[in-house]
This record gives structure tokens, sequence and C-alpha cells, in this order.
């Protein structure tokens, strides 16, 4: 159906792709599930042209969601968890959750310039799961107040355009 688009198995970490091959590398909820994303960081920047753009989503290290992830699968407590919400709960595999201050030296470490970052999301999941439209309500006025303040690393996700 799409003559030029092809799908390839690669490990971000060592990838086969050639140098200086792409215009464009979407890598969005990726780096979070690598125990050390710095090499894949530089496999992105080495695969991008020059002037190339990476568009990079991750978790961040101290959102709500995060924190109560890892209370969740304490012993003990995931039996709860499973019981209140009727249904099974996973693990979200995020090995490597970091701040906007290490994917920044990340990113400015491989090669990267960053034309724009953002913050967004705020998902508090007891709230989220029990209180409804109240409950998004609640979410957004705190995702507006956090937002470029001292706490805005309390927000779900974090956004880079970075330039090779």
């Amino acid at each position: 159906m799409f003559p030029n688009l092809s799908v390839r198995l690669d490990d971000i970490t060592e990838s086969e792709l050639p140098d200086q091959a792409f215009d464009l590398v979407l890598c969005t909820e990726v780096v979070e599930h690598i125990p050390d994303s710095q090499p894949a960081i530089r496999e992105m920047r080495r695969i991008l042209k020059p002037g190339g753009v990476l568009v990079l989503s991750t978790p961040q290290r101290y959102s709500p969601l995060e924190l109560t992830a890892k209370i969740a699968f304490l012993p003990g407590i995931i039996e709860v968890v499973r019981l209140i919400y009727q249904e099974p709960v996973l693990e979200t595999g995020h090995i490597n959750l970091m701040t906007a201050a290490e994917m920044t030296r990340q990113l400015t470490g491989a090669g990267f310039s960053i034309d724009a970052s953002h913050k967004s999301g705020m998902y508090i999941p007891l709230l989220a799961e029990f209180a409804g439209e109240t409950a998004l309500r609640i979410e957004q006025w705190f995702e507006r107040h956090l937002y470029g303040g001292r706490f805005d690393g309390l927000l779900w996700t974090q956004y880079y355009i970075a330039r090779a």
C-alpha cells in the first residue's frame, strides 16, 4: 500500500541502520524501557541527517502515576490493587525513568540541540478511577498550575523536539 514504507526489526542501542539516513526519528515512550538510554540516544543522533529532527517523549520520574505504580507492585499491595480494579494489573516495565534535567543532559550529550520541550498530564490513579469528571477537572487544574513552575516534574510526561 505504501511502497516507500518498510518495517525493520532493529536494536535501538546498537542500530544497523545507516549513518545520517533519516530526516525524522519518532521515539515515543521507549527509552524508559531500556536500562541505559544513552546508547539509544547516541544511535538516534547517528542515524539522523544533519539538521534532522528527533521527537521524543518519556514519563517523568516523579509523576504521581509512576510513584504510585512503584508502591502498587509491592508485595501484599498488588493483591489489593487487583481486587480494587477487578482486572489484571501489569507492571509498566519502566526501568529507566528520568527527570527533565537527566533527559536534557542525555540529549545534549549526544550532540542534539533542543528546539522545544514540554511537560503535560496529571494522573492521580485512585482519584481518576473513582471520581469521574470531577477527577478530570481536578487533574486539569493541577496540570495548569504545575506547568512551567517549580513542581512541573510531577506532570506525567516530558516531550522533546531536538535537532541533530
